[in-house]
């Protein structure tokens, strides 16, 4: 997820079209990235049988997963900012090759954790590099949308992704589901090979150290908003099967994925062609989207038809979430852009691993029902200082642009 590295020399200025082969390539990274780290949610009982652990210990293959990327995002992308960027690129996606080679290979849960524990590590490095790496390839016109092209990996992933390897893991064995993975990675790494441009990094002297990135007006705000609503977002997607069970939609579950991530890939299409002028008001109306459906799904779910509505709410208004806070970071960040983009890489998958934890602890003590009203608590701070960041962070006005 980093982004506005020193601009290239004219001979590397991005064409006036986006590079669709290239973008598309990035996509299918970012893909592999999300699908790696939730695959295992649907693949529990057999893993946890293989491995001879619990179900409730083999999920903390995600969390560990999540720790990983948390951890070592921000000095790593420090180590590796002189480094040109499809060599990193390059280097990441290996990196989830071998540990879903090992993964799927391995009878022993420490080897596993092990490997998912570099998974999440060769993710910190993908998510800190995509969102720079697409907008460079794009005019200035049209870098949201090159964003928003190469994010869509993400619904397509929770959509379809997981209940794809869902279904391979229960037909062929979970091993079989992470062998795919990495088949499709090393097909990857030839693509970007062939397909995707190269730009140059930093030199060691220009990287901007994190504390710097911090006093950088706006960059709080984006890290603050990034935190807490990726935080209210997972404590109710993690558990969404329980909430629903609640609701007696136990077996719907799928088709509500299916629903929300079909409305994901709309909400990309739209942030997509409006960033440029608009990214404060998507920002507000995605926060306030994902509040609306939050509200319905806390009073009205009595009715499994407004449930699917609400669901369609929420993948509205967070399909194109990773894309505004990624333009926003980077934005705000400036010269600082690439430890911004870092800093925002760890505060969402610390709020990822954060969000299964409060999940937990609220479904023990208060139950299902709880998850939608925790959204709406979390959510308010969360629209406040979107509204106040109007100078920077979420700037009414942005260079290039006649209005928000």
């Amino acid at each position: 997820m980093t982004t506005q590295l020193p601009a290239p020399a004219r001979p590397e200025a991005p064409a006036q079209k986006l590079p669709l082969l290239a973008l598309l390539a990035l996509a299918t990274a970012v893909f592999i990235t999300c699908l790696t780290e939730t695959l295992p949610a649907g693949l529990l009982p057999a893993m946890s049988a293989d491995l001879g652990v619990s179900e409730s210990a083999t999920g903390q293959t995600v969390t560990i997963y999540a720790i990983g990327t948390a951890l070592t995002a921000i000095p790593l992308t420090a180590a590796t900012a002189a480094w040109r960027r499809k060599r990193l690129l390059l280097t990441a996606m290996a990196g989830f090759a071998v540990a879903n080679t090992v993964t799927a290979f391995s009878t022993s849960y420490s080897l596993t954790m092990a490997a998912r524990f570099v998974a999440g590590v060769a993710a910190g490095l993908a998510w800190a590099l995509l969102a720079g790496y697409a907008r460079r390839m794009a005019p200035e016109h049209l870098q949201g949308r090159a964003i928003a092209i190469s994010m869509a990996g993400i619904p397509v992933a929770l959509s379809l992704g997981v209940p794809a390897g869902t279904f391979l893991g229960k037909a062929a064995g979970w091993q079989v589901a992470f062998t795919a993975m990495t088949v499709l990675t090393v097909a990857l790494l030839g693509w970007i090979a062939a397909a995707v441009p190269d730009y140059p990094g930093q030199r060691q002297s220009e990287a901007p150290p994190m504390l710097r990135a911090l006093r950088v007006p706006g960059v709080t705000p984006v890290l603050f908003v990034t935190l807490v609503l990726v935080l209210a977002h997972t404590i109710l997607y993690t558990f969404i099967a329980t909430f629903l069970d609640e609701l007696g939609m136990g077996g719907s579950t799928d088709l509500v994925l299916l629903v929300f991530g079909a409305a994901s890939l709309l909400s990309i299409w739209i942030v997509g062609a409006q960033i440029h002028r608009r990214l404060r008001t998507l920002m507000i109306a995605s926060t306030l989207l994902i509040a609306v459906a939050a509200a319905a799904l806390a009073l009205l779910s009595d009715s499994h038809a407004l449930v699917y509505a609400a669901v369609a709410l929420w993948g509205l208004g967070w399909g194109g979430a990773p894309t505004l806070l990624q333009t926003a970071a980077g934005e705000a960040g400036g010269d600082s852009a690439d430890a911004a983009q870092a800093m925002l890489v760890t505060s969402w998958n610390g709020a990822m691993a954060a969000g299964g934890v409060v999940g937990g602890v609220l479904l023990d003590l208060l139950g299902a029902h709880a998850f939608p009203w925790s959204v709406l608590v979390l959510l308010a701070p969360v629209l406040a200082v979107v509204i106040a960041a109007r100078t920077h962070g979420f700037p009414a006005r942005r260079s290039g642009t006649t209005s928000a």
